[in-house]
């Protein structure tokens, strides 16, 4: 009997002494408030892009003769790049030279010929005429003295009447001849004709001959020699030489945290172990109502030699930065999205709210400008714990000996 009561004493104190000592309250995990360099960025996908992308066609229908470069071609202005059948432009713009030549052998023919004749003309005419007066006069005072009939006076009249018209026509002939006369004026409106026609066939080959406007890079062929290329259908794509710039897309809710001439370092998918530099020089005024993005455009200052138009890069543009930032893990900061963000912070063994507020956010850590100092430990979630709860810490995983107990 008495042994019974001497097992039942030694379960009663063990009992007391486990509840006097076993810790107390809810396990939670805690990290430390610590200064460390946190860094804020945004990311975005976009692509490369080139000043611009030219889609060299022509304006008329012609068999293709040559083509003389090939995608990945680089160009330069004025290169020869696509050389359509020419045969008919050629003749007439060799019709157009021969209006020419005859155009100018007018002038020729007026300055040697046609002045000359046209001025004596002028001379006979008037020497018809004098003739003609001379004549009249005679017949007039013979038949004053009845030695001819009135006939011939009639007859000498319509003679002198004939040298007059002569010598119009003929002095008519030669103002015609003269700079400003009209059969110059028509022989120079007939040159004019002729060079215009000249240019107008000059113009149509030029078009049967295609050259690049600008030094560029060919990016794509559609043509082919022996193909009939269409007016308004691009035989090559190029894109301009010139400033590398990047053209991405990101949420709209990052659109407070850009600026401009902000310093960015992009990757492209293709050389994920090469970065380098870029710098925002644009942001769209106009948000993408369906996908809830903002376009924003990069220069590449220094582009390396593998980028090409259109390959897809992942960009990061830095819009904060702090060698010795007070910071917590995210996920320790509750309702940090919030007007009124907070943490749960280990004081005296229980949970305590304390309000915070937040700066730069960078991967995974969050900046803590007011609220809490260097060293204070805050509660992750996980545990489940709330304001004023009784807690105690876990051990950090790894980490040897016995639970810290915080109190009870």
């Amino acid at each position: 009997m008495k042994t019974r009561h001497l097992i039942a004493l030694l379960l009663a104190a063990a009992v007391l002494v486990a509840w006097l000592f076993w810790p107390r309250g809810i396990a939670v995990d805690v990290v430390k408030v610590e200064r460390s360099p946190l860094t804020q960025s945004v990311v975005a996908t976009g692509r490369i892009a080139t000043p611009s992308r030219i889609e060299l066609g022509t304006q008329i229908t012609a068999i293709i003769d040559e083509v003389t470069v090939r995608e990945g071609a680089a160009v330069k202005a004025g290169e020869l790049l696509v050389r359509l059948r020419a045969s008919d432009a050629d003749a007439a713009v060799e019709q157009a030279r021969s209006q020419i030549a005859e155009a100018q052998a007018r002038f020729t023919q007026l300055d040697a010929v046609g002045l000359p004749v046209a001025e004596q003309a002028v001379k006979q005419a008037e020497a018809n005429l004098r003739v003609a007066e001379a004549e009249y006069q005679r017949a007039e005072a013979l038949v004053a003295q009845q030695f001819f009939s009135p006939s011939k006076l009639d007859e000498a009249a319509r003679q002198l009447d004939n040298a007059r018209a002569q010598l119009r026509t003929a002095q008519a002939q030669r103002d015609a001849n003269t700079p400003r006369g009209a059969e110059r004026v028509s022989a120079q409106a007939r040159l004019a004709q002729a060079q215009a026609a000249l240019e107008s066939a000059q113009a149509r080959r030029d078009l049967l001959t295609l050259r690049a406007p600008v030094d560029a890079l060919v990016i794509a062929r559609d043509a082919e020699p022996g193909d009939v290329a269409q007016a308004g259908r691009a035989l090559l794509t190029l894109a301009e030489n010139g400033e590398t710039r990047i053209y991405a897309t990101l949420d709209e809710k990052n659109l407070r945290y850009l600026r401009l001439d902000a310093r960015a370092q992009a990757v492209a998918d293709a050389f994920p172990g090469q970065p380098f530099d870029a710098v925002v020089y644009y942001l769209s005024p106009a948000i993408d109502a369906q996908r809830g993005t903002v376009e924003v455009r990069l220069r590449v200052p220094e582009p390396p030699a593998f980028l090409r138009p259109d390959m897809t890069v992942s960009v990061e543009v830095v819009i904060g930065r702090k060698e010795q930032a007070l910071s917590l893990p995210l996920e320790a900061v509750r309702e940090v999205d919030s007007a009124a963000p907070w943490v749960l912070v280990a004081r005296d063994g229980a949970a305590a709210k304390v309000p915070v507020k937040v700066g730069l956010r960078g991967v995974g850590r969050v900046e803590i400008t007011d609220g809490l100092a260097e060293g204070e430990v805050a509660i992750m979630p996980a545990g489940g714990a709330l304001d004023g709860d009784r807690i105690r810490i876990k051990p950090a995983r790894g980490a040897p000996g016995p639970t810290p107990n915080l109190g009870r």
